[in-house]
């Protein structure tokens, strides 16, 4: 690419990025300096605001700044660049950045960028940095793409997502012919969609030589992806200020009590600025958050204001610095204390955390594909990840990190990089998306680390049972419909039944109920009972999912009637609902149904209420959870999985539970092995109604049983009439669906 002068922005609107213009020595500066008010910006041809620079002069100041003139010539000349930084470098905003003027110094004849993130609110927030950084509008020439939320339009320079959203953009552009250079960040987080972008991307970038593949990483991963992409040019970064570490060995058996007196004694120390917190799970900041919130009410207030933020990594919130706004209507200092767990690292997004305490082990959820369901395990985290943690603190010339374990135990225990995704999930999705791709020639992935050949077989297996491959193995056209649908595939199934027994629009409330955050808000100690009373109100007889509908269409309502948001989040409170993840439903939902209309599938209008709907909701349900089912075994609610014998109780806020009558057989949506086995989001179903809808070899497969004993004995005693009938549907089911959906 040939190279040109930097020209002075009140000549040409055409301004270009090229590596000769970003030496700061080049040029007259005070040429640059006398038409400053002038400059426009090459990205929407405005003039540059005044808060353009002053952020410009924070850019300059990141410790990856110094690394743009050698990134840029690295770009123009390689096809992949590894960039590896710590966090708080610059990388995830500065990078992606360089390349949008790369782009635009060649007039997007490649197309634009696109940065992938694994988590939805760094997504945003890096979105809405950056768009303020390059001074343009977020939505217009930068945007943001994450699950069942669009902010781009066609013009969008570049464009922040999620990775399983690019991984998704795949299916219908498998070569991303729209893209002319492709960032995956943080791959050191080892989600499964993103070890399957590396390994799809070297057939993409083999056919397509002019695209460019932006690696950016923590150290620790340099050299798993050297071997794995071969010598590619390395970026390193480093950050400007070591952090101190306190190893405290003796606290890890006492974690709490530790936490909470390294809390107050900072507190109390005067010392300026925000605490982070690392626990090991969800339940640990639930319990946390209780007792610094009881403790704190107490402490004298010329210390200040101690304000406690549980950061739960699963939902869609984040950690920011305050605005200035907020500070300055705020007299009184106050301190955050954020109380998170794994995963939560890339969620601090503010520069005022000056105190980071770790307790150096976490809860993993790992997927046993023998019993198809998941096992929460506490171990040490990763060495990495502890870096990670560390490295929170990297902005701050004063930050101290409190480890409640010994320098031994992180170099005994904890291994050195964090476990792939996809060696501990199930894989059914997965393999799902590569059958789905495999149709574009891209069926070849070279993982970076292969997954479990059990894993494989079972999500296979999985797939066959639910009617997604052919005789070949070979997605189906049933596989192809479901594969349009960002669900697991056992809830696609669920819906495209809900097509054949007329019960589209009940079906896909609950689909977007359970795929939303939990609707329940967490409770604070003491509300039990409120709670309990405002939510028997919309508990359903006939089960967990019918009680989702009742607050689904609650909540719609309300939104419908109400005078204002404000009155539907006051009503929410007063529920005790989550009026966030209600609303996260409300939008999941209209996607569905966008799905929906446009592979033109049969949408009948609701009947919810009546006998004969009931059981079509609960028909189109077994007709992808008849993996899922469960009997009461003594008549005490202890449920028996059909598939193994795992035994669990149903959870405490299951309509049954609360009802105190507990059914024979139930349908449930989640399970996991823990310390309480709860079986969540369960409905009575009949045995007669699985051995109708669920598929004979899969019954077939079950280990022996008294459950077993019984549904057959069930299906012995049904009718001749019936088991045409069953067959009759069977055989219809999958091949007039196939006749009357296409994609389109």
């Amino acid at each position: 690419m040939e190279a040109a002068a930097l020209e002075c922005p009140n000549s040409s609107s055409e301004k270009r990025y090229f590596p000769e213009s970003l030496d700061s020595s080049d040029g007259d500066e005070e040429g640059i300096l006398a038409c400053e008010d002038l400059e426009l910006n090459p990205f929407d041809g405005l003039p540059y605001s005044s808060r353009y620079y002053k952020l410009l002069k924070e850019r300059e100041d990141l410790p990856i700044w110094k690394e743009k003139y050698s990134f840029m010539e690295k770009l123009l000349q390689s096809q992949i660049v590894i960039v590896s930084g710590d966090a708080k470098c610059g990388k995830s905003s500065q990078v992606p950045q360089w390349c949008a003027e790369y782009c635009l110094s060649i007039d997007y004849r490649h197309g634009g960028v696109v940065c992938t993130q694994v988590h939805k609110p760094t997504a945003v927030q890096l979105a809405l940095r950056v768009a303020d950084e390059m001074d343009v509008n977020i939505g217009h020439e930068v945007g943001y793409v994450i699950p069942f939320e669009n902010c781009c339009t066609s013009e969008t320079i570049l464009r922040y997502c999620t990775d399983d959203m690019l991984q998704r953009e795949m299916m219908s552009n498998p070569f991303l012919g729209s893209y002319g250079v492709i960032i995956l960040d943080d791959i050191h987080e080892r989600s499964i969609a993103t070890d399957v972008l590396l390994g799809l991307l070297k057939d993409v970038l083999l056919a397509r030589p002019e695209l460019k593949l932006i690696i950016n990483s923590s150290p620790h991963l340099i050299n798993k992806l050297s071997s794995y992409y071969g010598n590619v040019p390395l970026i390193q970064v480093k950050n400007k200020h070591p952090v101190e570490a306190v190893y405290l060995s003796g606290a890890q058996k006492e974690s709490f009590e530790s936490i909470l007196r390294l809390i107050f004694e900072i507190h109390h120390s005067g010392e300026k600025g925000d605490i982070v917190v690392f626990l090991a799970c969800e339940q640990d900041i639930e319990k946390a958050y209780e007792i610094v919130c009881q403790e704190g009410s107490n402490l004298n207030p010329d210390l200040g204001e101690l304000v406690v933020v549980p950061l739960y990594p699963k939902e869609k919130c984040a950690l920011f610095k305050p605005n200035d706004e907020t500070e300055k209507k705020c007299p009184v200092y106050q301190r955050r204390v954020v109380l998170t767990a794994s995963s939560g690292e890339s969620l601090i997004c503010s520069n005022t955390v000056k105190f980071v305490i770790d307790v150096g082990v976490e809860r993993r959820k790992v997927y046993n594909p023998r019993i198809r369901a998941d096992s929460l395990v506490t171990q040490p985290i990763s060495q990495s990840q502890a870096e990670t943690r560390k490295q929170i603190l990297s902005a701050s010339p004063s930050g101290k990190l409190f480890c409640l374990y010994s320098e031994e135990f992180a170099s005994r225990d904890m291994r050195p990089l964090k476990p792939a995704e996809m060696q501990e999930a199930n894989l059914t999705s997965m393999v799902l998306f590569m059958k789905r791709v495999d149709i574009a020639g891209l069926g070849h992935c070279d993982f970076m680390n292969r997954p479990a050949p059990e894993s494989l077989m079972q999500a296979l297996e999985d797939l066959d049972y639910l009617a997604a491959l052919d005789n070949d193995g070979n997605l189906s056209e049933f596989g192809i419909i479901m594969s349009e649908f960002p669900l697991d595939p056992q809830l696609s199934k669920s819906i495209l039944a809900s097509c054949e027994f007329d019960c589209v629009d009940e079906m896909l409330t609950i689909a977007a109920m359970v795929t939303a955050p939990n609707c329940f808000s967490h409770l604070p100690r003491g509300a039990e009972e409120a709670a309990l009373s405002c939510w028997k109100t919309f508990l359903h007889p006939d089960g967990d999912h019918f009680t989702l509908i009742n607050i689904y269409k609650a909540y719609q309502d309300m939104t419908l009637n109400a005078a204002s948001e404000h009155c539907v989040e006051k009503w929410c409170h007063d529920y005790f609902l989550n009026c966030s993840a209600l609303r996260t439903a409300e939008v999941i939902r209209a996607e569905l149904l966008e799905i929906i209309k446009r592979i033109e599938l049969p949408y009948t209008e609701p009947a919810f209420g009546s006998k004969e709907n009931t059981l079509n909701i609960k028909k189109a349900l077994l007709s992808g959870y008849f993996m899922q089912i469960a009997r009461d075994v003594d008549g005490a609610g202890n449920y028996l999985m059909l598939t193994h014998k795992q035994v669990a109780q149903l959870h405490p806020l299951s309509c049954y539970s609360v009802a105190r009558k507990m059914p024979e057989w139930v349908l449930f949506h989640k399970f996991s092995i823990a310390n309480n086995n709860y079986i969540r989001t369960a409905s009575e179903i009949a045995p007669e109604l699985f051995m109708q809808l669920a598929p004979q070899y899969y019954f077939s497969n079950l280990p022996p049983s008294e459950s077993k004993d019984i549904l057959q004995q069930v299906m012995d005693h049904l009718s001749p009439i019936s088991t045409s009938k069953k067959e009759q549907m069977c055989d219809k089911c999958p091949e007039t669906t196939e006749q009357r959906c296409s994609v389109q």
